[in-house]
């Protein structure tokens, strides 16, 4: 729905040429131009991008849009395609997403994540362990994706030496190959046939000690009946793509920070228990994740004039950065008190991994910086801002 807020009759604030998916631009393009447009606009803005949608651009907007079940709908894509299909459980609304969430919510619970922590570190340990010696290294791909796919491989119950297969379908199913975005729909029909022959597997050869998701996911029931093998595979494809592209992007940025302020880094080394607060420090001041939202009847939000129909992005991007809600707001501070932020959401579509990304970006902190404490940035990186922002490569020496 392409339309011009000019046309309500509420006041509209300014227009912006806000694009939804870009590429190309260096690192931190975005987040500045977020901050510039926050600035302008206040607590909302319109684009005409993407058919034509709100943005909402402050702190307390975005807070608002998270909050506000009744009024902004999950069940939307990021391109405000009407025909995309809808994800379990990330795009469902009011009972049925909670439904979803039930059942896979036992397997991201804080003692369960904890439990796995040695696990995890043992294997964050092994994938810097093989790039130690080389003396440089593009951390993006040989670090930040390779640790979260080996722990997702082990979440599901999958083969650890499908770990370079799962990594090339998981770059063309965001876009980001040479195909772009033409491999995406390919790559994702790929992990979904993957994903069939593993679920006829698991029901063929049923093992009663199995603890991984997979073999969970044969027997799931929702209202008493069997979740159906297409919805099944929405969900797993999701919980797959989802814990990997997101995870590694937001350490990716964090190591971007560390590579260009010794200051920041010298004292994480001194200070490996800092590592929890520079993860919620660097989901503040660079929140990757934008959440598309569509409205469910007419209102006037935060001023903003919503008609039933309009789709929105809550910019987790301005965020986080607004000053009227952070002092210093775009400054990487170690030594801020509460970062209280919603960088991974909030209300009842908080992000269900949330306990295991800050775990795992934690442990790859610290066990890169327990091996490699000294390094530099080669080149400063360029960036994609898509629904997950991105650097697209990001090279470190040592």
């Amino acid at each position: 729905m392409t339309r011009n807020p000019s046309e309500s009759t509420a006041a509209a604030r300014p227009v912006r040429d806000y694009v939804t998916g870009r590429a190309g631009a260096p690192a931190m393009t975005g987040f500045r131009e977020m901050d510039e447009h926050r600035a302008a606009a206040g607590a909302f803005m319109w684009t005409e991008d993407a058919g034509g949608h709100w943005v909402f651009t402050s702190h307390d907007s975005v807070m608002d849009a998270l909050l506000d079940d009744d009024l902004w709908s999950n069940a939307v894509d990021f391109t405000f395609n009407p025909d995309a299909p809808k994800l379990p459980p990330l795009m469902l609304d009011g009972e049925e997403h909670l439904k979803w969430r039930r059942l896979l919510a036992a397997w991201f619970t804080p003692r369960r994540i904890r439990s796995m922590r040695d696990r995890q570190r043992a294997m964050a340990a092994e994938v810097i362990d093989g790039v130690a010696a080389r003396g440089e290294c593009d951390y993006l791909a040989d670090v930040a994706r390779v640790f979260p796919t080996m722990v997702v491989l082990q979440l599901m119950g999958l083969p650890m030496e499908d770990t370079p297969m799962f990594l090339d379908i998981v770059e063309r199913a965001v876009g980001r190959s040479p195909e772009g975005p033409a491999g995406c729909e390919p790559a994702e029909r790929e992990l979904m046939a993957y994903l069939a022959d593993l679920l006829a597997q698991r029901r063929a050869h049923p093992d009663p000690e199995a603890r991984d998701i997979v073999s969970a996911a044969v027997g799931w029931k929702l209202d008493d009946a069997p979740v159906d093998d297409e919805e099944l595979l929405k969900c797993l494809t999701l919980l797959t793509v989802a814990g990997l592209d997101t995870t590694a992007s937001q350490v990716s940025w964090t190591m971007l920070h560390l590579a260009t302020h010794p200051e920041h880094r010298r004292r994480l080394v001194a200070e490996p228990e800092l590592a929890d607060h520079v993860v919620e420090e660097s989901l503040r001041v660079f929140p990757i994740a934008q959440q598309p939202r569509k409205a469910t009847r007419d209102a006037v939000f935060h001023g903003c004039p919503v008609r039933k129909g309009d789709n929105a992005l809550v910019a987790m991007a301005a965020a986080g950065r607004d000053p009227s809600a952070y002092p210093r707001a775009m400054e990487f501070d170690l030594d801020r008190g509460d970062v209280g932020h919603a960088s991974l959401g909030a209300g009842k579509h908080l992000c269900l991994g949330a306990h295991l990304a800050r775990q795992e970006m934690v442990l790859l902190l610290q066990e890169w910086h327990r091996r490699i404490p000294e390094y530099r940035l080669v080149e400063w990186p360029t960036e994609t801002c898509g629904v997950v922002w991105s650097v697209d490569e990001l090279r470190l020496a040592w």
